[in-house]
């Protein structure tokens, strides 16, 4: 971190590190990829076809996709390697990722870069699985 002294906020903040709540009650944004059938069981896809297909649901069955939207911060944190055709294995996301170099205001160091790190250590991993850094 440059300056210096952002380093400790970021790490402040994973020391501190709370729930998350992903989700949000608007109108538009990604929707979260859960379905719900009549008895209240849910089911996670991509997509609604996927989600009866692999549950074995047949048209018969009634499904509703969750309402609400994932939080913006959710999936800016994807970024840094959905950009360059994650989950494919791309010559894109091998030549730019990881990188040397992240521009960003300190305001937004705990929202995005602290998200964006995590999500990127989960996802991403070199040959040997270590965990990749944006």
């Amino acid at each position: 971190f440059v300056p210096k002294q952002y380093e400790n906020m970021y790490f402040s903040w994973m020391r501190d590190i709370q729930d998350w709540c992903i989700s949000r009650q608007l109108w538009w944004g990604h929707r979260i990829p859960a379905w719900y059938d009549e008895a209240g069981n849910v089911y996670v896809g991509r997509n609604e076809e996927e989600v009866r297909k692999e549950n074995n649901l047949g048209a018969d069955v009634a499904l509703r996709q969750d309402e609400d939207v994932l939080d913006t911060w959710f999936s800016s944190a994807l970024w840094t390697f959905s950009t360059l055709g994650w989950p494919e294995n791309t010559d894109a996301l091998r030549q730019f990722h990881p990188t040397s170099v992240m521009v960003s205001g300190f305001d937004i160091i705990f929202f995005w870069i602290a998200r964006m790190i995590m999500m990127t250590m989960h996802f991403i991993k070199d040959e040997n699985g270590k965990p990749q850094v944006p």
